[in-house]
Formats: structure tokens, C-alpha cells, sequence
């Protein structure tokens, strides 16, 4: 009976394997070639299942997309763009958006996943909790494992760089509202945060401003011009 070492030796094999075959896909002139795109489809839905990421790949599948636009699958984009979400603050989604067509980006599922991005952007971050309780979203996000805690890191990064102390009850809006005291005391520890009754105390600014001495040297010859101006 195959031990769990022996299994979990099994199963990197496999993924190495994965990872081999999409790379050889993606060298020269095969990248371009559309007889590949089912295979780079699925891998996409992997990535999402197995909270993987590979960019170089997801890129190639809207290029494809791009050069046939018949072959394209709103549900597959929707991954890619969620999945580029998720590498927040990289600009993995900007890139990703640019090989979409305007076309394409009208279709309603991926037009949302853009206007939950510019939520983000804009750190409307209460909104974009909102949005994402509607049922078109929660269907988008299903099966896209990690994606509610990839944003709420990256929101936390945002704050951290943003705030001096934020009171509790916002914080807790802040991350989505649906978050318990154990988990805020863990996000807490996670970000280096102090709670201290009813407020958080994120950073000191002042601790990131760094003084800088500037120091300018002129000489007699400088200024000789200005002095023979100022006699005359």
C-alpha cells in the first residue's frame, strides 16, 4: 500500500510533468498555434482549482483568443482575470486586460470582473464587498480557491502603508465583514498590528520617513557671473 511520502512524491512528479508540457507549449511558434488552446484552457482551470498561478501561460490564452475570436470562452477569461486579481498589487490584470478585445470585454461576466478591478483600484473596498455578495459574483469566484483571501492581503498591504490606527469596526468593513475576532487577532500578528481596545494600530509613518542631507557645492567661479552683473 502506497505510503503518503510515496504519494505526495507522485503527485510533484505529475505536477512537474504540468508544468514541462504547458512550457514546451509556450516556446516559438506554438504559442500562437490555436490546436493548443484546450490544453491551455484546462490549465487555466487548474491553476484555480489547485490555487496555482502561471501568467506567461494565461497571457498566451488570451492572445489566443485575441487572434480567434470564435475560440473565445467568457468563463475561461473570467478565471484569468480573477486569478490576476489575486497577485495584487503586480500588474498582472493590466496585462491581461490589454489583450482582451473590446468585444470581448463587454460580455457581462468579464465587464464585472473589470468593475470589481477598478473597486480595487480606487480602494472602494467596502463596494467591492458588496459587489461581491451579489449572486453573478459569487458564481464567478466559485471554484476559484484563495481568491476572498488574496484581496483581503492585499487590502491589508494597502492599509498598512495608509493608515497610523484605523478603528476595529471599520477595519472589519475594510476586510469584508465577515470576520470573526479570532481571525482579526490572526490578521493582526500576521501584519505586525497592535489592538489596543476599540482601534488598531497599523505603523508609524514616521518611521518609513527617511531625513536626507543635501549638500551643494559652489564655487568662486559660479558665481563670478552674478557678482560682475550685480556691480555693474
Amino acid at each position: 500500500m502506497p505510503t503518503h511520502d510515496s504519494f505526495l512524491r507522485t503527485k510533484n512528479m505529475a505536477d512537474s510533468m504540468k508544468e514541462e508540457s504547458v512550457a514546451a507549449l509556450l516556446k516559438g511558434i506554438d504559442r500562437y498555434n490555436p490546436d493548443n488552446l484546450q490544453t491551455l484552457e484546462h490549465y487555466v482551470q487548474m491553476q484555480a482549482f489547485e490555487q496555482t498561478y502561471n501568467l506567461d501561460a494565461n497571457l498566451a490564452v488570451l492572445k489566443l483568443y485575441q487572434f480567434n475570436p470564435s475560440m473565445f470562452k467568457e468563463t475561461v477569461t473570467c478565471q484569468i482575470l480573477l486569478k490576476a486579481l489575486m497577485n495584487l498589487p503586480n500588474t498582472d490584470f493590466i496585462l491581461c486586460k490589454c489583450l482582451i478585445i473590446e468585444q470581448h470585454q463587454s460580455f457581462e461576466s468579464v465587464n464585472k470582473v473589470i468593475s470589481l478591478s477598478n473597486l480595487l483600484e480606487t480602494c472602494e473596498f467596502q463596494q467591492f464587498w458588496q459587489e461581491l455578495k451579489q449572486k453573478e459574483c459569487q458564481e464567478l469566484i466559485e471554484g476559484i480557491k484563495g481568491f476572498k483571501e488574496s484581496i483581503k492581503k492585499f487590502i491589508a498591504s494597502v492599509l498598512s502603508i495608509t493608515y497610523q490606527s484605523i478603528s476595529k469596526s471599520l477595519l472589519l468593513e475594510i476586510l469584508g465583514g465577515d470576520i470573526t475576532e479570532e481571525d482579526l487577532k490572526s490578521y493582526c500578528n500576521d501584519n505586525d498590528w497592535k489592538i489596543e481596545d476599540e482601534n488598531i494600530f497599523l505603523s508609524n509613518q514616521e518611521e518609513h520617513i527617511k531625513s536626507k542631507n543635501i549638500s551643494e557645492k559652489i564655487t568662486f567661479d559660479n558665481v563670478a557671473p552674478i557678482i560682475r552683473s550685480a556691480a555693474k
